[in-house]
């Protein structure tokens, strides 16, 4: 090739580079429903095209591993072991979301009787391996999914047990390092995503970051750190933390803590946050949320959130909570883009249209 030619096509990737990564801390993400309810119009359908139509990067949902294997498997790392009953609704999940060109986060979390000691699906495993274990069958199972996340609010009591400001942590990290060995192990090309902490919860995530250890008092491997960054201020970073909460206005604030706790620790260091779930209630307050905005004011918040975190190269992911509104009473959650009865609202085409 001429050496004029060569200087050309290197110049074209220079000019390319900037706008894939770009892209890639750019990624949208939204939890919801799969199929519509079976109360609601066209029972039973697809919803992956209008994800779809909303331009989303990554839907994210949940395995249940205690669902998976409520008994124990043999051969706990081959996904057909006679013990796994992978749930069909999976299996629907990653093929419309390969059909709809959206990829996909799954969320590990639930431990069974047998691996924790006969408790409820909240408590950790008493062998932090076998959740490992699960993992590494799960992504053989689903090798299209890349990213995974490790547990959801462990800093919180009615999602994690046992629960104390230094132990649930250590715990966790185990659990987090034994998982990241077994992914990477299923493929190098798996995102590992830990942390996934809350906003407050019983152990608010500075202190869970600082007393994330493992027993060698290094810090948990991850590509990610996960976090659910409800917030009911307006985005903005210049908002001050309220306290040891870390809101949406405060991933700058919980990035520096991050980036503390590892020190010069490289290997294993996250290297950017996924925000798995953000959101703003719209209509009226709920069991959930004692605050809500109009619903033009909704759309607001969501236009503002997107671009803000869009200019921060450290914010890999933004993930919207949820697609619809519970049912409608005065009572349930209103944090969807459209209503339970499928009606569209104005934070719709904010996330549609957001960068």
């Amino acid at each position: 090739m001429p050496r004029r030619v060569i200087i050309l096509v290197l110049a074209l990737f220079a000019l390319l580079a900037p706008a894939t990564a770009a892209h890639a801390r750019g990624t949208k993400a939204i939890w919801g429903p799969a199929k519509n309810a079976t109360d609601q119009p066209c029972p039973g359908c697809s919803l992956f095209p209008t994800y779809k139509r909303l331009g989303v990067d990554v839907y994210e949902f949940q395995i249940a591993w205690d669902q998976v294997a409520s008994t124990r498997p043999a051969n706990p790392r081959d996904p057909s072991d006679p013990a796994y009953d992978w749930k069909s609704i999976y299996d629907f999940i990653v093929s419309e979301s390969a059909a709809n060109g959206i990829a996909v986060a799954a969320q590990v979390h639930g431990s069974p009787r047998w691996a924790n000691g006969g408790r409820a699906a909240i408590w950790a495993p008493n062998n932090p391996n076998d959740l490992a274990d699960f993992m590494y069958a799960a992504s053989r199972r689903y090798p299209s999914i890349k990213r995974w996340m490790v547990w959801g609010e462990p800093g919180k009591g009615d999602s994690f047990q046992p629960q104390k400001a230094k132990r649930t942590p250590r715990i966790y990290a185990g659990m987090l390092q034994a998982s990241y060995k077994a992914l990477k192990a299923a493929s190098k090309q798996n995102i590992v995503i830990g942390g996934m902490t809350h906003n407050g919860g019983d152990v608010k995530p500075p202190i869970f970051i600082r007393n994330m250890k493992l027993k060698n008092g290094r810090r948990p491997s991850m590509d990610l750190y996960g976090h659910n960054a409800f917030d009911p201020r307006f985005p903005k970073l210049r908002d001050r933390p309220i306290g040891k909460f870390r809101g949406l206005n405060d991933v700058d604030t919980l990035w520096k803590e991050i980036k503390r706790a590892y020190g010069r620790q490289k290997k294993g260091r996250p290297k950017g946050l996924f925000i798995s779930e953000w959101t703003i209630q719209s209509d009226h307050d709920s069991v959930v949320f004692a605050f809500h905005v109009s619903r033009s004011e909704q759309a607001r918040y969501v236009t503002k959130a997107y671009k803000m975190v869009r200019k921060l190269k450290y914010v890999d992911t933004l993930g919207w909570f949820s697609l619809y509104d519970y049912p409608n009473t005065a009572t349930n959650p209103a944090w969807g883009l459209m209503t339970y009865e499928g009606v569209v609202k104005p934070a719709f085409a904010a996330y549609a249209n957001a960068p």
